[in-house]
């Protein structure tokens, strides 16, 4: 008996998490929470509710408004609660990231530094926007910095991931790459429409229609783009699997894209969660193109060494 034990293999120590697998995990939680926080930032636009709370940061002068909750105060104080735990968990990247500086890759001492910067100014921004009275161009520029905080995150989440390269994407970094950017414009420019209520200005009072035809015509490049970076990988031999997931979902939410925009257009915005999923999708479409990019980029600089 003493023997069968003594003879059993012994338990396998369980693998200890590494700085770069704690970074990683944390930035991945922050890039989903800022997706959230664009989406609820939608559900607060579209619901009317971007005043709901009168005085910033706190809402009717407490952190938690009990007396005056309702839908609309809810969704602007669930807001700004999302976006300072995303601020928080900004500055406990940035002490991780110095603290473990000896065994992480030397440029997320820069990264790290940059997520807090971003949050700090889309805090400002959303304050702007309250103090501001929802100003068109500060609201724009709101999501614009939003979505370059998300991209950011992405972009350091991907590079902490391991990868295998195979040296097959060609001019697809580029593609990816320019596709991305054609998306983030149409993305600012479907802000811009949306702070300034531009569908409604067009079909009520014939205003604003250069801003809406704008993002109509800007559908163009942008699904050509992405339609290019999907054709390539489909067409291209012994790509990363990594790679062609990401084009595959970058061709999902193209199509979900282009339907809820049409949806959108021909309900005149009256039905708020399309609105919001037609930008939830837009800035999960842009994400999937920056990740594809971001891998793209480093299957050429490994392939290249």
């Amino acid at each position: 008996m003493a023997n069968s034990v003594l003879n059993q293999p012994a338990a396998q120590p369980q693998a200890e998490w590494q700085p770069r697998d704690i970074i990683r995990s944390l930035v991945w939680k922050m890039a989903i929470a800022t997706w959230l926080l664009m989406a609820v930032g939608s559900a607060t636009r579209v619901m009317n509710a971007g005043l709901a709370c009168p005085d910033w940061p706190l809402c009717y002068g407490e952190l938690v408004p009990a007396a005056q909750m309702n839908l609309q105060v809810f969704l602007e104080w669930f807001h700004r609660l999302d976006a300072a735990l995303i601020g928080l968990s900004a500055i406990a990247l940035t002490a991780l990231s110095w603290w473990y500086r000896n065994r992480l890759p030397g440029w997320l001492a820069i990264a790290s530094p940059l997520t807090l910067f971003l949050i700090v100014s889309q805090g400002i921004l959303g304050a702007l926007t309250v103090t501001q009275l929802l100003r068109f161009d500060i609201v724009t520029a709101h999501l614009g910095m939003a979505l370059i905080f998300f991209i950011t995150l992405v972009a350091i989440g991907l590079m902490l991931t391991p990868y295998q390269a195979t040296g097959t994407v060609g001019k697809l970094p580029w593609l990816a790459s320019i596709a991305a950017l054609l998306i983030y414009l149409q993305s600012l420019l479907g802000a811009l429409v949306g702070s300034q209520w531009a569908l409604h200005q067009c079909f009520g009072a014939s205003e604003l229609c250069g801003v809406m035809n704008s993002h109509i015509m800007g559908i163009v490049p942008a699904t050509v783009g992405t339609l290019a970076v999907i054709a390539i990988a489909w067409r291209t031999p012994a790509l990363n699997a990594t790679l062609r997931k990401l084009a595959n979902w970058a061709g999902l939410c193209l199509i979900a894209q282009l339907l809820l925009g049409v949806a959108t257009f021909r309900l005149h915005l009256q039905v708020e969660p399309l609105t919001v999923a037609h930008q939830a999708v837009g800035a999960a479409l842009l994400g999937t193109l920056v990740a594809f990019s971001v891998l793209a980029w480093r299957d050429r600089a490994i392939s290249a060494n």
